[in-house]
């Protein structure tokens, strides 16, 4: 165990880089458990240490995923779960996703199923209409929802009572490395405050939470940019709850028979207690106020031009920007060449921040929460314009985020 003198002196938050690539994982690890080996010595000191943190104390940890950074405490330890709630000040009412690093890891420490031998299934304690997904997705952003077995050693803070709990694999080798060798399901909502956006980076999380946590591994950029999918097979017809980094037609595809009926409901209804994070409550907002312009289509169904939109925004900026002084304009497939100068007639008394988040799905899912914290904390912005995208393929997890980011503020445009 480590001396609670250490954990008070770890409190004065430390950040260690970790190398993403000097870690190797066989092939088979993510079924077996098999431990990933280091090419890069510090590295695995790093991760050690962390891995102490999480197994042996009530302290958590936060670490980079592929999705955001997580902000991690054991799953099967009361208080470190109620030091995650406490860091990130998080309503208790909503629960968490517990990360393993391998399916043996979930049978042992979850299931209490220690059960080995030739001929068994390591699958056996999944229900299969999520064995076409586990075993084309994971490792990766996929979250299951399963029921909780009897006993358990599962922390019941981390379902909040509930019959259910939400478990994926990470492919981040970070943090799978963590998850394995601290040989410990992780606790692991994205590491920021609450309502803030989610951290894609280490600095993120440093201005978030720094002296209440004691360790933050630095791994870079986060490559997917939003949260996880979480999709629900124990009801039927399946649903998809969360949209985040696979689309929910990647879902549909690769799913087979039985998610081709797949419903989407990411948002709970009211006095409903949520089953996964993000169908409830404010999410990913700054501290500037934020505009959404939500894509509309003209009677021809066909989309506008990009001077005619620019117009449209000119018109819009004047009502909304009144007071504001420093604004955002956050582009991304129709506005990608706007300038300035296209908008200081509409409030010349602001200066105006032009920022691309890309013109791809994909690009602009991973540029999402960074540069809203940018233009946020960074360049103090006290009004936020995004323009907004369909909601088809990465449109849909994005569209999920900056909804909540606008708290309804959404504007057709």
């Amino acid at each position: 165990m480590i001396k609670r003198s250490i954990i008070t002196r770890l409190m004065h938050t430390k950040i260690l880089k970790v190398e993403p690539q000097t870690i190797h994982f066989p092939s088979n690890s993510w079924i077996d458990g098999t431990l990933p080996s280091f090419d890069n010595e510090d590295t695995e000191k790093a991760i050690s240490e962390a891995a102490l943190i999480i197994r042996d104390t009530d302290e958590t940890v936060a670490f980079p995923t592929e999705t955001v950074y997580g902000l991690g405490g054991s799953s099967l330890n009361d208080n470190a779960v109620r030091n995650i709630y406490k860091a990130k000040n998080r309503p208790s009412d909503n629960p968490l996703i517990s990360h393993i690093a391998s399916i043996d890891q979930l049978n042992r420490t979850i299931f209490n199923d220690n059960r080995v031998g030739e001929g068994l299934d390591p699958l056996r304690n999944i229900p299969e209409i999520y064995h076409p997904l586990i075993r084309k997705l994971w490792p990766g952003p996929l979250t299951i929802l399963l029921r909780v077995p009897e006993p358990t050693s599962l922390s019941k803070l981390t379902t909040v009572n509930q019959p259910t709990f939400a478990v994926r694999m990470p492919s981040d080798p970070i943090a799978r490395a963590l998850i394995a060798i601290s040989d410990t399901p992780i606790a692991a909502p994205s590491a920021n405050a609450s309502t803030r956006p989610s951290p894609t980076r280490a600095q993120h999380v440093w201005h978030d939470l720094q002296g209440k946590i004691p360790l933050i591994l630095d791994g870079g950029a986060c490559s997917v940019g939003v949260e996880s999918t979480v999709v629900d097979g124990l009801c039927n017809p399946p649903k998809l709850l969360r949209p985040g980094g696979l689309t929910f037609e990647n879902i549909v595809s690769l799913g087979g028979e039985q998610w081709a009926q797949c419903q989407v409901e990411t948002h709970a209804k009211k006095n409903e207690q949520v089953r996964t994070p993000g169908m409830k409550y404010k999410h990913y907002s700054p501290s500037a106020r934020v505009v959404l312009l939500v894509p509309a289509q003209n009677n021809n169904n066909s989309y506008y031009t990009s001077n005619d939109k620019i117009l449209v925004l000119q018109n819009i900026i004047k009502k909304e920007s009144q007071d504001s002084k420093k604004i955002a304009i956050l582009t991304t497939q129709q506005l990608d060449q706007m300038n300035s100068k296209d908008l200081s007639s509409s409030n010349e008394k602001a200066q105006f921040i032009i920022q691309s988040l890309g013109t791809t799905g994909e690009e602009i899912q991973a540029n999402l929460f960074a540069t809203l914290r940018q233009v946020d904390e960074e360049d103090k912005v006290d009004l936020i314009f995004v323009e907004g995208i369909n909601e088809d393929n990465q449109g849909l997890a994005v569209m999920n985020r900056l909804e909540k980011a606008a708290g309804g503020n959404c504007i057709p445009f």
